[in-house]
């Protein structure tokens, strides 16, 4: 494929160009293969540098790419299936393997943002649960659950240590509270510095934020702001999968 082809397409370049190394990371190269450095692929395919970078951006978006540390670009594996259900979540830790595993907890000053949600004053401190989730081996997910502590009452009285015992009483506790629903939003966004390390990303790399308010007593008992891999992750849902982020199909479909 070269300029002159390129040129006559009348959609953007960069996208016709996407769509050409996606057929070629289909026929050329195999899951986990490093492809060439861009100088290379930008003489092959006969464009700028810049334009080469905006498909390969795009790929990596969509799930096809992966950028490694200290390794390079490699075509990605198929996205894993994530269920992101709306029933009523086991905070005890008794669910599948493939959970939540809490890595450490913390008690600090919630982001505005945070604290208006949970309805605290802005200098209050609040539990801050940091969870990993773990599909087939593989980080997918990083999570930051806040917890007012008028949430975890009895918290105080148990001598919690830190790190994850202490993430697994927070946890326990919130358990014991009960929750009368729930609500999510997804959205893109690019990886903080130290998501980015937990998941094996690097720092700017596309991820999926889902952010969850969890219910009870009429306020909201916690929030969890979970960052998903955007390469490796196809997320559903409802108990019924009514909303998936597909890995071939760029659209959503809602039920």
């Amino acid at each position: 494929m070269g300029t002159t082809q390129l040129e006559s397409v009348q959609e953007p370049k960069y996208w016709h160009l996407k769509t050409v190394l996606s057929e070629a990371l289909d026929s050329d190269f195999a899951v986990g293969e490093i492809l060439p450095n861009e100088r290379e692929l930008a003489a092959r395919f006969g464009v700028a540098r810049a334009t080469l970078r905006q498909a390969l951006e795009q790929l990596e978006l969509e799930g096809r790419l992966q950028r490694r540390r200290g390794v390079g670009t490699t075509v990605a594996p198929p996205r894993v299936g994530v269920a992101v259900s709306t029933a009523q979540r086991d905070w005890s830790g008794g669910g599948p393997a493939e959970a939540w595993q809490p890595v450490d907890c913390s008690v600090a000053v919630a982001p505005p943002s945070v604290a208006a949600v949970l309805d605290v004053e802005a200098d209050e401190p609040v539990h801050i649960v940091r969870r990993i989730r773990v599909t087939n081996g593989q980080a997918v997910a990083a999570e930051l659950l806040y917890v007012p502590s008028s949430s975890v009452p009895e918290l105080s009285a148990i001598d919690a240590p830190s790190g994850p015992a202490r993430a697994r009483r927070v946890l326990r506790e919130l358990h014991r509270l009960g929750l009368d629903g729930q609500d999510r939003s997804v959205e893109l966004g690019s990886a903080r510095v130290d998501d980015a390390k937990e998941l094996d990303r690097l720092p700017g790399a596309p991820v999926l934020v889902v952010t969850t308010r969890y219910l009870a007593a009429g306020g909201t008992a916690a929030l969890s702001v979970a960052t998903y891999r955007a390469d490796t992750c196809r997320l559903t849902f409802g108990d019924s999968g009514d909303l998936e982020i597909s890995h071939h199909d760029e659209e959503r479909q809602a039920s």
